[in-house]
């Protein structure tokens, strides 16, 4: 990305705000080299309402790989896998990685100390793989099972967009499990940044899956997020980096498997 990537500065100051944590999202979300000089003291979670944009970028790079690996007639799962791979790449396997540490800590965590420690762990461990294995498998099956390019794009950039936007959610309703670590420096986003987020990734919903799936999955989202974040209560007594991966996730395998469901 070059040096003089555009920060629009006589844009208004509600929409230079926007733009600044779209900014700071995507440099922090995915691979893409941008820039931050005019926001070197800016925390994460000060720019929670950039999170879903981040994730309309992951998702339609996921949906151009899989439309065209169809172009060039490539077996359908095998196109839903070089998706995957394309979004894998984009961001560093962030979310996977997050994903893989929080199954090997609440897996095989005696109690809440070792889990953590376990989580902090850089190895991986059989239940990050398997974890992995089964996310990733659940996420190409269900892309290659909705087959026309048209359907599967879709369902990719509302997972990608939608699954994102529930982390500010998270961020601000649950408190970091440790003093330190990447959820504890990434900070806490106010109460309307979280919302803003949560509903930029509700209208994608909509937009791209229809008004009775949107609805049917802001439902199973909302489920899914409040029991994973009991349990997390329950076992870490917080929120951390990795989990945050994990519910993002999470949250993209039941976008994926109830566009499946839905999609004609």
């Amino acid at each position: 990305m070059p040096a003089d990537f555009p920060r629009l500065a006589n844009m208004p100051e509600s929409l230079a705000r926007w733009w600044l944590e779209i900014r700071v999202a995507l440099a922090f979300l995915t691979r893409i080299p941008i820039p931050l000089d005019d926001a070197p003291d800016l925390k994460l979670a000060q720019a929670a309402r950039g999170f879903p944009i981040a994730g309309l970028a992951v998702g339609i790079a996921g949906a151009v790989v899989f439309a065209i690996a169809e172009v060039f007639a490539l077996p359908t799962l095998v196109a839903a896998l070089l998706a995957v791979a394309g979004m894998v790449l984009l961001t560093g396997g962030l979310h996977e990685d997050g994903l893989a540490d929080t199954a090997d800590g609440l897996g095989g965590g005696r109690d809440r100390e070792h889990a953590l420690a376990v989580m902090r762990d850089s190895r991986i461990g059989s239940y990050g793989v398997i974890a992995l294995t089964i996310a990733i498998g659940l996420r190409a099956a269900a892309i290659a099972a909705l087959g026309y390019p048209d359907a599967a794009g879709l369902a990719i950039v509302a997972a990608a967009c939608a699954s994102r936007a529930l982390l500010p959610a998270v961020m601000f309703l649950m408190p970091p499990a440790r003093p330190d670590g990447l959820a504890q420096a990434a900070g806490t986003p106010s109460q309307r940044a979280a919302i803003e987020a949560a509903a930029l990734g509700g209208i994608v919903l909509l937009l791209c899956l229809g008004l009775l799936a949107g609805l049917l999955l802001i439902a199973l989202l909302a489920l899914f997020t409040a029991l994973f974040l009991r349990y997390l209560q329950h076992r870490l007594g917080g929120q951390t980096g990795d989990t945050l991966g994990a519910v993002q996730q999470g949250a993209e395998v039941v976008i994926l498997i109830v566009a499946t469901t839905v999609t004609p």
